[in-house]
C-alpha cells in the first residue's frame, strides 16, 4: 500500500565534508523526524547557531530542533562510547533519540584493530579515521558482530566477545591485540547500557509508522558519493553504502518512500584521507582554499586536500542519488580569487572523457576558468550575489545536469539563499 508521505533525504555529492550538517539543520526546522542511516561517528557534521558550535558525529542534526525526534538507524555503526560522550551536549534524550537495536557496536578492541591494520598497510594505507568502523562493518558482512540489543544480556554477551577473541586469536597475536578480562568487558557493557538501553527501538517501524501518520521525515547520510563501497574511488573508500539507496537498506524504508533528493556540494573540492583527487590544488590556491575554508577534519583536524570543483564527478554523484536539487555550500570560500576553475572534462591515456571512469587514478582534469568576485559572504538573496558569482552557479547547474536550489554564504544558518 503505498504512502501518502514520502521521506526527503540529505546526500554528500564528493568525498564528504560537503556541509550537509548546516542544511539539514536548516531543514530539520521544518521536520518532525531526523533519521541517519548509514557510517559511523567517522563522519562529523559542525553546526554553528547563534555562534554556538555544535559537532555532532552520530547524533542526527535534528537535534538542535526541540520539537524532532531523531533516529539513528540499523545501517549505522555505533561506538556507546561516543555516542555517550555526544549526547552530553544536549542533556536527557530519552524520548528525542532512537537508536535501532539492530545497530551494529564498535567495541574498544575494534578501534585497536583498525590502527593497527591501518599501520600495517604501510604506503598503502587507506587514510582511514582509526575510529573502528572498517572492523565493525567487516564483522557485520562476516555475521561475527555484536548489535546494541544484545546489551539487554551483558553476561551472555561477554561470553560471545571472549569467544571471539578464541576465535580470531591468530589475527590478534599477529597485531598485538590483547584479549580482555571478562571483568573489564563486563564493566565497560555495564556502563554501555546503562545509558543505551532507554534509546533502543525498532527504528524500522518508527520509520513506517512516522511515514503512514503523515509526519514529515528527513533521512540523513555520512561521508560522500565519492567514498561509497560500491561506486566510489575504490579501495580508498568507506564501509557503507553512502549514497540515496544506502537509506533504504540502511534504515529498512523502500525505494517508493523516498521523495526528495537533495544532494550537497562545496563550491570547490575538499578530500580527508588517501585515494585519487584529480582537480587538487598542491599550490597557492589549494593552501588558500584550505585557509579561507578552514578546512580540517571535524573529527580527526587533519588538514583536508583542497582542489576545484569537478563538475564530471559532480554529475555522475547527482545521477546515482537522483538528486532533485544540489545545495552549493562556502560560496564565500571563492571571494577574492581573480580566476576560478572548473574541472569539465578529464584527459585519460590521450582520450578527453566527460564521464567517471572506474579509474581516476590516471585522469587529469581539464578546466574551463570562471572570472572571480570581490564578496558573497553573507549574502542571503540571489540579487545580492556579484554577477560573476551568479554566473558560476548557472554554469554548475548545466554542467552538473541538476538544478542549484540552495547556496551557502557562511557557516552561519541563515546566511542561507533559497532558489
Amino acid at each position: 500500500m503505498a504512502n501518502s508521505t514520502k521521506a526527503d533525504l540529505i546526500v554528500g555529492i564528493q568525498w564528504g565534508d560537503e556541509g550537509k550538517g548546516k542544511i539539514v539543520d536548516l531543514l530539520a526546522q521544518k521536520y518532525d523526524a531526523v533519521a541517519r542511516y548509514q557510517g559511523g561517528h567517522n563522519a562529523g557534521h559542525t553546526i554553528v547557531v547563534d555562534g554556538t558550535t555544535y559537532a555532532l558525529h552520530l547524533i542526527p542534526s535534528g537535534v538542535l530542533n526541540p520539537d524532532a525526534i531523531n533516529i539513528i538507524g540499523n545501517g549505522v555503526v555505533v561506538s556507546p562510547e561516543a555516542l555517550i560522550k555526544e549526547m552530553k551536549q544536549f542533556g536527557d534524550m530519552q524520548g528525542r533519540l532512537f537508536v535501532s537495536e539492530n545497530a551494529h557496536m564498535i567495541l574498544s578492541f575494534h578501534i585497536e584493530m583498525d590502527k593497527a591494520k591501518e599501520k600495517m598497510r604501510g604506503k598503502k594505507a587507506i587514510g582511514t579515521t582509526g575510529r573502528g568502523i572498517g572492523p565493525a562493518y567487516s564483522e557485520k558482512i562476516a555475521r561475527a558482530g555484536f548489535r546494541l540489543g544484545e546489551l539487554r544480556d551483558i553476561e551472555k554477551l561477554s561470553d560471545r566477545i571472549l569467544e571471539y577473541f578464541e576465535h580470531n586469536k591468530a589475527i590478534c597475536d599477529a597485531i598485538g591485540l590483547t584479549c580482555p578480562t571478562k571483568s573489564a568487558l563486563l564493566k565497560e557493557l555495564t556502563t554501555y547500557a546503562k545509558s543505551i538501553l532507554p534509546l533502543l527501538a525498532n527504528t524500522t517501524k518508527m520509520a513506517w509508522d512516522l511515514l503512514k501518520d503523515n509526519k514529515k521525515v528527513l533521512l540523513e547520510g555520512a561521508q560522500g558519493t565519492l567514498l561509497d563501497i560500491d561506486h566510489g574511488t575504490y579501495p580508498y573508500v568507506t564501509s557503507s553504502s553512502t549514497i540515496s539507496a544506502g537509506a533504504c537498506t540502511g534504515l529498512g524504508v523502500s525505494p517508493k518512500d523516498i521523495g526528495n533528493v537533495t544532494g550537497i556540494v562545496k563550491a570547490y573540492c575538499t578530500r580527508v584521507g588517501n585515494g585519487p583527487f584529480p582537480t587538487e590544488d598542491f599550490g597557492d590556491e589549494g593552501d588558500r582554499l584550505r585557509k579561507q575554508g578552514h578546512e580540517f577534519g571535524t573529527t580527526t583536524g587533519r588538514p583536508r586536500r583542497c582542489g576545484w570543483f569537478d563538475a564530471v564527478a559532480c554529475k555522475f554523484a547527482s545521477r546515482i542519488n537522483g538528486c532533485d536539487q544540489l545545495s552549493v555550500m562556502k560560496l564565500d570560500v571563492l571571494d577574492g580569487f581573480d580566476e576560478i576553475k572548473v574541472c569539465i572534462a578529464y584527459e585519460v591515456n590521450g582520450e578527453k572523457i566527460d564521464f567517471m571512469p572506474l579509474d581516476l587514478e590516471d585522469a587529469t582534469p581539464v578546466y574551463k576558468t570562471f572570472k572571480g568576485w570581490d564578496k558573497t559572504e553573507g549574502a542571503r538573496t540571489w540579487d545580492e550575489l556579484p554577477s560573476s558569482a551568479q554566473e558560476y552557479i548557472k554554469a554548475l547547474e548545466v554542467l552538473c545536469e541538476t538544478k542549484v536550489g540552495m547556496v551557502s554564504t557562511s557557516p552561519d544558518r541563515n546566511d542561507t539563499i533559497t532558489l
